[in-house]
């Protein structure tokens, strides 16, 4: 009380000042003209006495304050080693600097009142404002690189004026280390010839060496160009290191060894394909080549042609434009199907679960595994959601057969019955949350994946057993392979082939897509089985009022890039509805590729995608968050528009053809 009594009665050069304002303005009021006079002079020269002196204590403390840190740290542990500056955080203006910091920038005294922006045009100061004692970016003055330390102060003649004290650490030099050290980290790829066996199949002795003549000299020529180490592991498998200094121009170059490789054909005519797997970012070599192992295995689950870059965190995919061919080896599906058969024998009850809203095909391999399972006399059970599939029709004839009659439960279902031997054999997709229901597939430690679908990023993993085949048509495809060698024709029933049968016709657009050659065997198995196209048939046909509205979506399509076309539909309509849309675009002449986009009940923005050209349009979807094959593909776009997705796919459908 008695300090703040104290101020008040202080004396005050402003108080004097304004006494004698008064008296003039009192001596005027009286009449007595050259006295006020008099008094305005002395009280004119008074002011500007005080200001003088004012601005000659200004210049004496910043002189003080500028030396006083310096002097106090060469007395104590020798010269401020860093350059400081002082700023005022309401504006920025700067208001003291040491030495360091002014023949660093090059400021003199009279920068003292402007602000730090005009030093550091690119350097904020808002992280000292938010409580942080360093800067989240460098600042970078004459090329070199500063980390920047500071706190906050408040003026002590002021209660609202916060100043900031900033530091200057001159880190160029490490940065060059620490930037030379991620520059000369190794890169370890694996180089596989994905067709090895199918280029050299009935070839000479001399035939084969020249193939792997024509192979080696492009491998090599290719790695020419990045100063590595290349190996040949195997006959169709290299081993490459390089550093990672030299990965951004493979990736600038499009990994052009996918493309020059094909230049290489055997006598039939069958070109070459190859697919890199390179592991990035370890810890040390092994892990470094446990990375480029899973690129390759990624690589060759989505189709192969292509190099897929696998760094601690995700997978970057490069290439696969290509359609798949198929290379793939019946050794597999009975080595799988014997595993898959002592599985179901070891376990305590056998789940079988597809993807969400299951199609023909996802019903249809999961009665092929069911047929499985009474074969090895363990009970089955299809995880399935009865009210929103698109297989309604099946579903029904299904549930009509003594053997299925309790065959379909809930999500829910499952969980209350599932113990530590259950296992669950998941049909038609790959990813973990595209399943009919994801806390099944948590819950269950023994996973089996039958897919057909190219991997994507997020794959189930672990799993026991995995038949994971990008060059089958379907899942039911794969599923009726594993039949033929574990079970006898009397084993299975009528129905099953016949789900079997339509899951095949479905993804195939009746064997018009993704057909092969054992395709074909699979129909004739199938059909050699009980199953009747003509009922097959008649499962995929369409009401009236369905056919109507399928042609009010393609009415509504429009062209884009001349052989693309896109339907986008302002109001929900089914998934079914949507798909068969898509095919039916696809018979229109000149067009090679569709898209219908479609609002659900959720407000998601659902994309169906099919094409029979050179667009993939898993490729185009895969940005997207979706997925599928070169062919038929989906993507589901939460809380986005119809008009907003359509904005991505066309981003999206641009940058495929720009590549």
């Amino acid at each position: 009380m008695n300090k703040r009594l104290g101020g008040l009665l202080r004396p005050s050069v402003g108080l004097y000042l304004s006494l004698m304002a008064v008296f003039c303005g009192a001596t005027l009021v009286a009449g007595q003209y050259w006295l006020a006079a008099a008094e305005a002079a002395l009280t004119l020269i008074a002011f500007c006495i005080y200001v003088l002196q004012r601005n000659r204590r200004d210049q004496r403390l910043k002189k003080y304050l500028r030396s006083f840190p310096e002097t106090v740290e060469s007395v104590s542990q020798g010269a401020n080693p860093f350059p400081t500056v002082v700023v005022r955080l309401a504006d920025g203006g700067i208001v003291w600097t040491n030495h360091r910091f002014s023949s660093l920038t090059g400021i003199s005294d009279t920068m003292m009142e402007h602000e730090l922006g005009e030093v550091l045009p690119d350097f904020a100061t808002d992280w000292l404002a938010s409580g942080k004692t360093e800067s989240p970016h460098d600042a970078t003055i004459k090329d070199r690189r500063y980390r920047v330390y500071g706190t906050v102060i408040r003026a002590k003649d002021s209660r609202s004026t916060m100043l900031g004290v900033m530091y200057f650490c001159d880190l160029t030099e490490l940065y060059q280390v620490r930037d030379e050290y991620i520059r000369s980290r190794p890169v370890v790829a694996i180089i596989l010839i994905d067709n090895y066996e199918e280029l050299i199949r009935n070839l000479s002795e001399s035939g084969i060496s020249t193939m792997n003549a024509k192979l080696n000299d492009t491998i090599t020529k290719w790695t020419e160009g990045y100063g590595g180490l290349l190996r040949k592991l195997e006959r169709s498998r290299f081993l490459f290191i390089f550093e990672k200094r030299d990965l951004s121009h493979a990736i600038e170059d499009k990994f052009s060894l996918l493309e020059s490789i094909h230049e290489i054909t055997n006598p039939s005519g069958l070109a070459a394909s190859i697919s890199l797997g390179l592991g990035v970012d370890a810890v040390n070599f092994e892990e470094a080549y446990d990375f480029a192992a899973l690129g390759i295995e990624m690589a060759l689950s989505r189709g192969g042609d292509q190099a897929v870059i696998k760094d601690r965190i995700n997978f970057t995919f490069y290439g696969g434009r290509s359609k798949e061919a198929d290379y793939r080896s019946k050794v597999r599906s009975r080595v799988t199907a014997n595993s898959l058969m002592e599985l179901i024998g070891q376990s305590s009850r056998v789940y079988i679960m597809g993807h969400k809203s299951a199609d023909l095909d996802s019903v249809g391999a999961a009665m092929g595994i069911c047929c499985l399972c009474r074969k090895r006399g363990k009970q089955a059970s299809i995880v399935i959601d009865l009210e929103n599939n698109a297989a309604q029709k099946l579903i029904e004839e299904i549930r009509q057969v003594p053997e299925y009659e309790d065959v379909f439960l809930s999500g829910q279902e499952a969980m209350l019955h599932c113990d530590p031997r259950s296992i669950l054999v998941v049909v038609d997709t790959n990813r973990p949350d595209q399943v009919e229901y994801k806390p099944l597939l948590e819950a269950i430690s023994k996973i089996c994946v039958v897919d057909h679908h190219r991997r994507a990023a997020d794959y189930i993993n672990p799993v026991v057993v995995n038949l994971h085949e990008t060059y089958a048509s379907s899942a039911s495809e794969l599923v009726t392979e594993l039949l033929q060698y574990v079970v006898e024709k009397q084993d299975v029933l009528p129905i099953e082939a016949k789900s079997l049968l339509a899951g095949i016709c479905l993804d195939t657009k009746f064997f018009n897509v993704r057909t092969g050659e054992r395709t074909f065997e699979a129909a004739a198995v199938l059909r050699s089985l009980g199953a009747d196209p003509t009922e097959v048939k008649k499962l995929l046909q369409s009401d009236f009022q369905d056919t109507m509205e399928k042609y009010q979506i393609i009415k509504s399509a429009r062209l884009y890039r001349q052989e693309l076309a896109i339907a986008a539909l302002y109001t929900p309509t089914t998934r079914v509805l949507a798909a068969q849309a898509a095919d039916e675009l696809l018979n229109i002449s000149g067009i090679t590729a569709s898209f219908v986009l479609y609002p659900d009940e959720e407000g998601r923005t659902i994309i169906s995608a099919r094409s029979i050209g050179n667009a993939n349009v898993q490729m185009i979807l895969e940005p997207l968050g979706g997925g599928g094959n070169t062919a038929t593909a989906g993507a589901q776009l939460k809380d986005t528009p119809v008009k907003d997705a359509l904005d991505k796919l066309v981003a999206s459908i641009d940058k495929f053809y720009e590549q």
